[in-house]
C-alpha cells in the first residue's frame, strides 16, 4: 500500500483479533507500530511477532477509558518514533447481554467508557500531534451494530452508532488540515470477542446464518481494510464507513 513505509502507527486493542492483524499489517508495510492494549502479555507477544518478522514495534499498556493512559500512548509514539501518522482506534468490548429495561448500569458505563469514550479520547490525543506533523489518517472501529440494532446489546449498539457520529464530525472538522478520519464496520469476525459472545448469545449464530457469504470474517480481512483506509490509496476518502460484513447489512 502506498504511503505506509517509514510512518508511525498506533493501534489500540492490538493484542488479539483485528487489532493484532492490523498491527502486523502496518509493520509489514513498513510502519513503526505502537501496540496499545490493556493485556500486557498478549500485547508484548504482538510486538515479538512483529520484530521476528523484521518490523519495529513498542508495547504500551493502555486502558483507553483512562485519559492519562491514552496520552501516554501518543507520547510514546512521539518520543520513540518521532511523531504519529496513523491511528487505528480499535479497542472495544462486547459487554453483557440483557434487555434494555433490565440492563445493569455498570455494564452500560463500562461499554460506553471503552467503546465510545475510548475512541473520543484517542482522537483527542492523536489529532493535535497529526496537525503538528501536517496531517495523518485515523480509522475507528465501529461494527455492523453501528448500522443496525441487535437485541439485548443496547450499550454495545449505542457505542458503535456513536463511533460513526464521532468519525463523521472529526472528518468534517479536520479535512482541510490534512487529517482524514474514517470508520470500519466489521461483521461477525473470527475473534476472541465472538468466541465469548457465542457462549451466551444466539445473536452470533443468527448473524452467521444471515451472512450472504456464509462464514465468519477473518481478522486479517479487517486489518487489511483498516490499513488501506490509512494509506495514500484511500487519499480521497474521509468521513466514511467501510462495511466489511460479508453482505449482512445489504439485505
Amino acid at each position: 500500500m502506498n504511503g505506509i513505509t517509514d510512518s508511525v502507527a498506533v493501534v489500540t486493542g492490538a493484542s488479539t483479533g483485528i487489532g493484532d492483524a492490523a498491527a502486523l499489517r502496518f509493520a509489514q508495510e513498513g510502519a513503526s507500530v505502537v501496540v496499545a492494549d490493556i493485556n500486557t502479555e498478549e500485547g508484548n507477544a504482538t510486538v515479538e511477532e512483529i520484530e521476528e518478522s523484521g518490523g519495529e514495534a513498542t508495547f504500551v499498556e493502555t486502558d483507553v477509558s483512562d485519559w492519562e493512559d491514552v496520552q501516554a500512548m501518543v507520547d510514546t509514539a512521539v518520543e520513540t518514533y518521532g511523531g504519529l501518522d496513523f491511528a487505528f482506534n480499535n479497542a472495544g468490548i462486547e459487554g453483557a447481554s440483557d434487555p434494555t429495561g433490565d440492563h445493569p448500569m455498570e455494564n452500560w458505563d463500562q461499554v460506553i467508557d471503552i467503546n465510545l469514550k475510548g475512541v473520543f479520547q484517542a482522537m483527542k490525543a492523536e489529532i493535535p500531534v497529526m496537525l503538528e506533523d501536517g496531517g495523518g489518517s485515523i480509522v475507528n472501529t465501529s461494527s455492523i451494530a453501528g448500522k443496525v440494532g441487535f437485541p439485548e446489546l443496547s450499550p454495545y449498539v449505542a457505542s458503535k452508532h456513536g463511533v460513526l457520529g464521532l468519525t463523521k464530525t472529526a472528518a468534517l472538522e479536520y479535512s482541510e488540515a490534512g487529517v482524514r478520519v474514517n470508520a470500519i464496520a466489521p461483521g461477525v469476525i473470527d475473534t476472541p470477542m465472538v468466541d465469548r459472545a457465542s457462549e451466551d448469545n444466539e445473536n452470533v449464530e443468527q448473524s452467521i446464518a444471515a451472512t450472504p457469504l456464509g462464514r465468519l470474517g477473518r481478522p486479517e480481512e479487517i486489518g487489511d481494510a483498516a490499513v488501506w483506509l490509512c494509506s495514500d490509496d484511500a487519499s480521497f476518502v474521509t468521513g466514511e464507513t467501510l462495511v466489511a460484513d460479508g453482505g449482512f447489512v445489504s439485505q
